[in-house]
């Protein structure tokens, strides 16, 4: 059985848990052991995973990479400046021909569709390692860091801070699937898509947009942002002006709950969407955060490859 993992909601509810139950359990099974040691049991043994980078990565790039070599996988790394891919070969034939090589594809690209034209045409599982509408394995990330300092996701109040963009769909997404309200301050004209807030509302989701950023963060259980300028993005000085108001300082954490914990998938701009004194106090969790892409991707690579449920 092969699954792919474009979206969150492609595991559903049932599915995202058993994944944070098995990287919090992977995670600790650890301890003590050399980053490059492969797992006791060593899951995904004789395992490729192809990935196919058309964007810069440095987490998503490493987490996936270690996360086959400890399951006891390998991996091909490609981008599309040197796969025939980025001379015009469709993404039909790419998925074809590396489906009869691999057992797994990762892409990371601007398109979603491409994501989706890739499942569609594999043989093997695909999944999404970034796309302009989603970032599933940055929120399993997420979200196994918050039941691990939290002990729980379910009914913990998250805020977002700034634009409305890929990240931040995954987070609604999450919240409508896990039973968690999401709090979302946008300055006018950098919204969330509409179709995703719809679709996750249509599944019982508590999802509210507002200009008010002090009252988005008021009792917040998580504050979370994202870097604004996303590469190669034209009119930054006018974007940053729309958002400056938006900045997680450190009079916006003190808005939020007394024990608010701090997100950012990094890579940061301090100074703009975030301060020093928040990035690195003492309620940031980026660190654990980055290091749980690991974690969380291999429980995900599992899933897709039908070791879990």
């Amino acid at each position: 059985m092969t699954r792919s993992f474009l979206d969150l909601a492609d595991a559903g509810a049932a599915g995202i848990r058993l994944m944070l139950d098995e990287a919090v359990a992977r995670k600790k099974a650890r301890a003590g052991l050399p980053k490059g040691a492969v797992d006791r049991d060593a899951p995904l043994a004789g395992h490729t995973l192809a990935m196919i980078f058309e964007k810069n990565s440095t987490r998503t790039r490493v987490s996936f990479d270690m996360a086959m070599r400890q399951l006891g996988g390998t991996t091909i790394v490609m981008d599309s400046g040197s796969m025939q891919l980025g001379r015009g070969e469709t993404i039909a034939d790419t998925a074809r021909v590396l489906s009869r090589y691999v057992d797994a594809i990762m892409i990371r690209t601007d398109d979603h569709q491409k994501a989706v034209d890739l499942a569609r045409h594999a043989d093997v599982p695909v999944i999404n390692g970034l796309t302009d509408r989603s970032h599933p394995c940055q929120i399993m990330a997420d979200l196994q860091t918050i039941l691990e300092h939290k002990g729980r996701v379910e009914g913990l109040g998250w805020a977002w801070l700034g634009d409305g963009n890929n990240v931040l769909h995954s987070i609604v997404e999450a919240g409508s699937l896990l039973g968690f309200p999401v709090r979302i301050g946008c300055p006018e004209g950098y919204d969330p898509d509409a179709a995703v807030l719809a679709e996750a509302r249509a599944r019982g989701g508590d999802v509210l947009l507002s200009r008010d950023p002090a009252e988005v963060v008021r009792g917040a259980d998580i504050v979370v942002t994202d870097t604004w300028i996303s590469m190669g993005q034209a009119h930054a000085e006018e974007k940053l002006a729309a958002m400056m108001p938006f900045q997680v300082d450190e009079a916006r954490m003190g808005r939020a709950a007394p024990d608010a914990v701090f997100l950012h998938c990094l890579p940061a701009h301090r100074g703009e969407e975030v301060v020093d004194a928040v990035i690195d106090g003492p309620r940031s969790l980026i660190w654990d955060e980055a290091e749980n892409r690991l974690h969380a991707q291999k429980a995900v690579l599992l899933w897709c490859l039908g070791k879990l449920g």
